[in-house]
């Protein structure tokens, strides 16, 4: 049995996915003048017809298969952990969308993770993230002012975080040092963080990527708290009381290689 053809309505949906990489229901409901109900038909319609795939609270174009991408082995703590996420981050990252992302060694395995997708365009504050990237020809590479970091390549500062505000985003994809009992995302330099919460604040999703190790680890500063978050990518199932917190936040719980890793729409 043959697909139904999609009305003018449904065609025009297709064709604000097609150009944003992704969309969620409220937005199209107001973009097109209906009903959010009108709209979940008209997704389910084309998702059904595999034109469109359903995230929580939107769509977005169908994801390919995209094969691991095998990178240099680097001395790092919990390496194996951040690859294991970053690849669960990529099959979740759609062609065709934009992103910001940050600092940190696991947002760089991200990175790597990524060269295979197609028209992405990412705004980083990272010059590790942003070499790596611009080995995609099919990537558009847009790199933040301010002050460079000598240990890592960060780019750090006020202009850092007036350029990033300047945005808005499909997908900001943050690091962190730690996330504490009390549901706060904590980091240690003042800069970096208000380069994150810049991003926070310029994000129509917000991704966050941490192994194991960063629960229950303090520092200094609150870059954010969980509530914030739609999604959390980590290599095992948090520890109590983290797992009521992101529950209770309305958190989505990626765990890497997991049977549910590659689709971060489904409930917590």
């Amino acid at each position: 049995m043959s697909a139904p053809t999609p009305n003018p309505r449904q065609a025009g949906v297709l064709q604000t996915v097609r150009e944003h990489g992704t969309a969620t229901v409220e937005a199209l409901a107001e973009r097109f003048g209906v009903t959010l109900q009108t709209v979940r038909r008209d997704v389910k319609m084309l998702s059904d017809a595999g034109l469109l795939a359903r995230f929580h609270g939107g769509v977005r174009l169908p994801g390919s298969t995209i094969e691991n991408i095998a990178y240099r082995q680097r001395q790092a703590l919990h390496e194996d952990a951040k690859r294991r996420i970053a690849r669960a981050v990529a099959r979740a990252v759609p062609d065709g969308c934009s992103l910001v992302i940050n600092i940190g060694t696991t947002t760089e395995a991200i990175a790597r993770e990524l060269l295979h997708h197609k028209g992405l365009r990412v705004i980083t504050n990272n010059l590790n993230v942003a070499a790596m990237l611009s080995d995609n020809p099919d990537c558009e590479v847009i790199v933040a002012g301010g002050v460079v970091r000598q240990r890592d390549r960060g780019i750090v500062g006020e202009a850092t975080v007036e350029f990033i505000s300047q945005f808005r985003v499909d997908i900001g994809l943050i690091g962190i040092s730690g996330i504490e009992a009390d549901g706060s995302l904590r980091d240690f330099d003042f800069r970096e963080v208000k380069v994150a919460q810049a991003i926070i604040r310029c994000s129509r999703q917000l991704w966050l990527a941490a192994d194991h190790s960063k629960f229950n680890r303090p520092a200094m500063v609150e870059v954010g708290r969980l509530d914030q978050v739609d999604t959390l990518f980590t290599d095992s199932p948090p520890p109590a009381p983290f797992d009521t917190l992101l529950a209770e936040a309305g958190v989505t719980r990626v765990v890497a290689d997991d049977a549910r890793a590659a689709d971060p729409g489904d409930p917590p």
